[in-house]
């Protein structure tokens, strides 16, 4: 999908993106994210860039479980309004990921969501992700996949072609697009991006120790890395003063 077609998709719906989540993934989104979470491994004085924020899920996890100073970015004034409204004064910041507002090495660690189905170049985008985590940094992502297992793949393809268009229309006609779109577009993403291409635009931006865990059978994946060399705490270059 072009990227200039997510706003479409999405606008619209960060009232009810939360719960939403929860019932077209039968509960397991929830899940999906704390796996995120807890591989970042943050430290309390850390700063973490969140992108593809959303309504924040991730970041008020990140902030809840470790303590530390997070920034949020979408490119969605909707969501981000609805992140406002649910995290208090956390800040956040309007932007694509493709080009962040951010000089190098800003961030000690770095989060995404369900992102790189949404752009149209992945392989620049791991690029300019990893260029404001500071080295020895990490970053950490999740998106959805597809089951490898035959018998797996075949009742999650009816699910994803048939219910969750129809659990979508259940929530709103705003919904109904969403589950349309996502029906197709996370086969049709894993059959252009493989998971094995992926890996190597991670390993090809600068990061190192790349690992990737499936869930729930496959129909999701956690990566984590961890950016190449050693490095400086992130406050110290974008001058966020100590907690």
């Amino acid at each position: 999908m072009p990227s200039s077609d997510a706003p479409r998709i999405f606008s619209g719906i960060g009232s009810t993106y939360e719960k939403a989540g929860g019932l077209l993934s039968f509960g397991q989104d929830p899940r999906w994210r704390a796996r995120l979470v807890s591989s970042l491994a943050a430290a309390p004085d850390d700063v973490v860039l969140d992108v593809a924020t959303g309504t924040g899920l991730v970041a008020r996890a990140l902030r809840e479980r470790y303590g530390c100073r997070v920034v949020g970015l979408d490119r969605s004034a909707d969501m981000l309004a609805a992140a406002a409204d649910r995290n208090g004064h956390m800040p956040l910041v309007r932007g694509r990921a493709e080009r962040l507002p951010f000089p190098d090495e800003s961030f000690d660690h770095l989060t995404f969501t369900y992102l790189l189905r949404y752009v149209d170049d992945p392989a620049a985008v791991m690029r300019e992700l990893a260029r404001v985590v500071r080295p020895g940094g990490r970053i950490a992502a999740l998106d959805f996949g597809v089951p490898p297992n035959p018998l797996v793949r075949a009742l999650w393809r009816f699910y994803t072609r048939m219910g969750l268009p129809l659990i979508g229309r259940a929530i709103s006609e705003r919904w109904a697009s969403v589950g349309a779109f996502l029906s197709g577009s996370i086969e049709g993403f894993e059959r252009e991006h493989p998971p094995s291409e992926i890996e190597r635009h991670w390993r090809h931006a600068g990061l190192t120790e790349v690992i990737s865990r499936r869930m729930s059978f496959g129909a999701a994946v956690v990566m984590t890395a961890e950016r190449r060399g050693g490095g400086v705490p992130a406050r110290r270059r974008v001058g966020i003063p100590p907690r």
